[in-house]
């Protein structure tokens, strides 16, 4: 009988002992469960939180990106703007000086004297014996009528300023005319006037016309304009 009694103690105590092990290990699973649990969750939020801020520096990339191209095209498209808005006036200058010019010149006098001076500097610069001229045909007769006093103005300058008697036979070019004056009603190239000069055949030129005097002087007079109308 205390036999049986003892063993069934000891049974009990076997089966306490299981269970306690059991519940050892169980906790033991759930707190290593739990652990593994909070480590792969720190490293989702980790790799979450990762993902939203290179998301965000993309992004935000992206947004400066955009915003340097807007101002840069506004900053271009500015001024180009201001650089037509200048061309414009430079433009409108260049011909309001043309048609103030046609009009000072049509006095036949002044255009006799002009063109005379044309032709005389024309010539020292190709320091040639003989000399063609070559202007529009409507002024086929001013232009030969101011020859005489070319050729005089000429050696008189020859000789002053070198001690040498030199001359110059001007010729008019009735082969090789300038463009006709500007008109509404023509189109392609036109000329305001003035004349040109050729010797050696033709094979050297002197472009002494009032559209190439005019845009040498515009383009010399170009950063005084700038200054005095754009610097501001």
């Amino acid at each position: 009988m205390d036999s049986s009694k003892q063993t069934q103690t000891q049974i009990v105590q076997m089966t306490q002992f299981i269970i306690n092990e059991a519940k050892d290990k169980a906790e033991e699973i759930d707190t290593k469960a739990l652990q593994e649990f909070s480590v792969e969750k720190l490293k989702i939020v980790n790799s979450t939180k990762d993902k939203i801020q290179q998301d965000y520096v993309r992004k935000t990339k992206v947004l400066d990106t955009q915003a340097a191209i807007a101002r840069s095209t506004a900053i271009n498209r500015s001024r180009l703007e201001k650089i037509k808005s200048r061309q414009d006036m430079l433009g409108k200058l260049a011909e309001e000086s043309k048609q103030q010019l046609v009009q000072q010149l049509k006095s036949d006098a002044t255009l006799k004297s002009f063109i005379t001076n044309l032709i005389v500097q024309g010539a020292l610069i190709l320091l040639e014996d003989e000399v063609q001229v070559r202007c529009r045909a409507t002024d086929d007769a001013i232009v030969t009528a101011c020859f005489d006093a070319a050729s005089k103005e000429y050696t008189k300058i020859i000789k002053t300023e070198t001690g040498a008697n030199k001359a110059v036979k001007l010729s008019l070019d009735k082969d090789v005319k300038l463009p006709p004056a500007p008109s509404s009603a023509a189109h392609g190239k036109s000329c305001l006037g003035g004349v040109a000069l050729a010797c050696q055949n033709g094979t050297i030129t002197i472009d002494n016309t009032i559209d190439s005097r005019l845009g040498l002087v515009l383009e010399q007079a170009k950063p005084t304009i700038r200054h005095l109308l754009f610097s501001k």
